[in-house]
């Protein structure tokens, strides 16, 4: 059967290394037969969560941006593909924010199989604390598994990681996914 994944890249630039796993994922994704989204949160107006908790009871941030729409995805999916680039070892901001702002619903982001992929000129190792907070986001989402974290290490430029295994390993955990 068919699985509907979501790919959400926090990329802020277009073909940037995280961006580009994203899209071999997508690709052996499709391969394998599933509806696949990719959403670049570069192109979507998402503000910072202001803690007012106007969402409580009703489920629906008082915010009028994008967010609505990517939340209806997010709990629709049956996969969730995370990916960033690492910013002074953790997730980019763009990422962060949307995290933030799925307070009013996260609770229905329910038994999803879940994969992280981050990328940074630093090696596996110092990037364990941007998939330890992944991982943290991931803990509050009931029956959310992680499936796999890719890393896509030791690339800074632009393309880079076409080079790595990470390159391979993003297309083939799409076209596991069944």
């Amino acid at each position: 059967m068919s699985k509907k994944v979501l790919i959400i890249s926090a990329s802020p630039r277009k073909g940037g290394n995280s961006d580009l796993l994203c899209d071999q994922f997508q690709k052996g994704d499709e391969e394998a037969g599933n509806t696949v989204e990719k959403v670049a949160l570069r192109e979507l107006k998402i503000g910072h969560c202001m803690a007012c908790y106007g969402c409580r009871g009703t489920k629906t941030c008082v915010q009028k941006d994008d967010m609505k729409e990517l939340l209806d995805k997010m709990v629709e999916a049956d996969v969730l593909v995370l990916a960033t680039p690492v910013y002074f070892y953790s997730m980019d901001g763009q990422l962060k924010t949307m995290i933030d702002r799925t307070l009013p619903r996260y609770t229905e982001i329910r038994n999803k199989d879940v994969y992280f992929i981050a990328t940074a000129a630093a090696g596996e190792h110092l990037m364990e604390r941007t998939m330890d907070a992944l991982r943290g986001f991931t803990d509050c989402l009931p029956g959310a598994k992680v499936r796999d974290e890719i890393y896509g290490e030791g690339v800074y430029q632009k393309g880079e990681v076409e080079d790595t295994p990470a390159y391979l390993r993003a297309y083939e955990d799409g076209r596991k996914i069944r």
